[in-house]
């Protein structure tokens, strides 16, 4: 999270990745451009296209707990450089988005952990590698983009790439037959405007996975903070040229973008941590440096620990 943006590219990252899954024995697979196109991943190539770096996808899997066992699926948000694209962010508003992988970071930094722990559960860490930029080729606003499980977005605003990433991402990870899903992103700044900059905020489908989620975290002593899902915020997201907007208002944001995101896991267990706020800080405090934090790491690995103990 703290390395410069030409370096952590989406492939600088996926060759990270790759090294690290070799030394910790993770079985490894990096999609380039091409398998993304014939994955149908096209909600995440839109994002992609406006910048020189190509996206990558990094499957990373940890078979602890045998054939047969559930599979949970943690899936990050790896925007490695987000400029808004067309919906052009000020310069302010750039200064930290070097930053807009943690999520992809974070599901990378508990994969090792749950890999050197030799958790008895078979996790599977996806993450989802693009750069936003505003490049001759990039998405614009009114395009219609269909997403992997064929769900039709009209888009309204390029600075709303995240959710378009994780569509593709969220959808694959149904696909492959992933029983729980957690997903990581710095998704949006309703949810700090909401929460501040350390809680981080979840969203769920199902109260009783999320608060295993809630649980694990309060044990490893990281603030998490449950908000609503109600069926009244669908209305915002309708689009009268596509099946969902990609932003819904100004309005409650954190929760639309959350809405949108449980379009795209069709009826397994989830649960979305936004961790816009508490993932890199702008200062040094008594007990923490600034920048990069680490955050939810422990409690993926917790939610683990936990998961592998529990009666399949």
């Amino acid at each position: 999270v703290n390395r410069q943006p030409a370096e952590i590219t989406p492939g600088g990252f996926a060759q990270r990745a790759d090294q690290l899954a070799k030394q910790l024995g993770l079985k490894c697979e990096i999609w380039d451009q091409t398998r993304l196109v014939q994955e149908r991943m096209r909600s995440m190539l839109a994002v992609a296209q406006g910048s020189s770096q190509p996206p990558r996808l990094v499957k990373l899997e940890h078979r602890g707990g045998g054939e047969g066992q559930p599979t949970v699926a943690l899936v990050g948000k790896g925007v490695t450089f987000d400029s808004g694209g067309l919906s052009l962010k000020p310069s302010d508003g750039m200064l930290t988005m070097k930053c807009d992988m943690a999520g992809a970071a974070t599901v990378l930094g508990a994969m090792a952990a749950i890999a050197r722990l030799k958790l008895p559960v078979n996790v599977v860490g996806l993450m989802g590698l693009v750069e936003n930029m505003p490049g001759g080729n990039a998405f614009k606003l009114g395009d219609v983009l269909t997403a992997r499980n064929g769900v039709t977005i009209e888009v309204l605003n390029t600075d709303a790439e995240g959710r378009l990433v994780l569509a593709d991402v969220l959808s694959y990870a149904v696909d492959r037959g992933a029983e729980r899903l957690i997903d990581l992103a710095t998704l949006t700044g309703a949810c700090v405007v909401a929460l501040g900059e350390d809680v981080t905020g979840a969203f769920t489908n199902d109260q009783a996975w999320c608060d295993e989620v809630l649980a694990a975290a309060a044990s490893c002593g990281e603030d998490v903070w449950q908000l609503p899902m109600f069926e009244a915020y669908n209305e915002l997201l309708k689009s009268d040229v596509a099946d969902v907007k990609n932003v819904g208002g100004r309005w409650g944001g954190a929760i639309t973008a959350a809405k949108f995101l449980e379009k795209f896991v069709s009826e397994k267990s989830w649960v979305h941590l936004d961790i816009a706020g508490p993932s890199f800080a702008s200062s040094n405090k008594p007990n923490r440096e600034g920048g990069g934090t680490g955050c939810m790491v422990r409690t993926l690995v917790e939610v683990a620990r936990r998961f592998g103990d529990s009666p399949a």
